[in-house]
């Protein structure tokens, strides 16, 4: 059954700002090494794969009512893509203990971008039927 949703837009040009800006530093903050590879394996499109993930992770926190402000690393949310290319979530450390003590057990994300905004909508699920 549903229990939480979450939806988040950003404007790709402040990601290709903040990298721009800060490189390394904010890539390696904000993101896993798995989503870096697949970023930068997109050539000219890596700015849109890593708002569209930023976006993912922005919609998961809403999703299960954190912020990253509350302790929560953005790196605990990975943004990966599955052997067919559908994109998934995998949580790590507090925020997957916040999501089991929320009754989350599934987590679908759809990722979506044009040339100037990415968005991302996540949509939780518990065991029930």
């Amino acid at each position: 059954m549903v229990i939480k949703c979450g939806i988040d837009l950003v404007e790709i040009n402040q990601i290709r700002k903040a990298i721009d800006i800060s490189g390394e530093r904010f890539i390696h903050k904000i993101y896993c090494p798995a989503e870096i590879k697949y970023c930068e394996s997109k050539g000219w499109q890596r700015y849109q794969g890593y708002a569209a993930r930023f976006a993912a992770k922005e919609a998961v926190a809403k999703a299960i009512g954190l912020g990253f402000s509350q302790g929560v690393s953005c790196k605990e949310i990975e943004v990966t893509n599955d052997t067919q290319g559908k994109p998934c979530v995998i949580l790590r450390g507090l925020t997957k203990e916040i999501a089991e003590a929320e009754g989350i057990m599934n987590i679908q994300v759809s990722l979506s971008h044009s040339n100037c905004h990415a968005i991302a909508m996540v949509v939780c699920y518990d065991n029930s039927k």
